[in-house]
């Protein structure tokens, strides 16, 4: 088991919960959680108790990635989050949120979230805002040119 931790742009921690270590190398660590809240509607997806996140954390980009099944295995979609890279030790890993999100649907449609509350923050350094634009960009990227975990996409 390892615990993750997401923390504010100034460092404040916002929620920690533990995973099961999925894969581990260098760079980057996979993990998987359940969704152990109650139901949650986003609008574009709903979160239910039991669904089964895979989580893909980077220590050399500035975003994660989470896909997203059902407690019957189905692909529900991708939810990424725009983040500093990721502070990986052995116990636990920390991550700073940059406010974006991107969610993708099972067949690889966008929607790019929370963008007025990333114009709006002061919370964030230039070098944290110009990473999170450059994270999004690159994370975009990833999904059009299939890179893992979106070269199982629905076709």
């Amino acid at each position: 088991m390892i615990t993750i931790i997401k923390l504010s742009p100034r460092g404040e921690e916002k929620i920690r919960y533990t995973g099961e270590v999925q894969e581990r190398a260098e760079r980057y660590i996979v993990i998987r959680a359940n969704w152990t809240m109650g139901r949650k509607d986003l609008g574009y997806v709903q979160f239910e108790p039991g669904d089964h996140f895979t989580e893909y954390y980077y220590q050399d980009h500035w975003f994660n990635i989470f896909e997203i099944a059902s407690t019957e295995g189905v692909r529900k979609g991708w939810y990424c989050n725009i983040t500093e890279p990721a502070h990986i030790f052995s116990e636990r890993i920390e991550q700073i949120d940059l406010f974006l999100d991107v969610w993708i649907d099972p067949q690889g449609k966008s929607l790019v979230l929370d963008e007025d509350e990333f114009a709006a923050s002061t919370l964030m350094s230039k070098e944290q805002r110009t990473g999170a634009q450059a994270g999004l960009q690159h994370l975009l990227s990833w999904l059009h040119t299939r890179q893992t975990p979106f070269d199982s996409l629905d076709r």
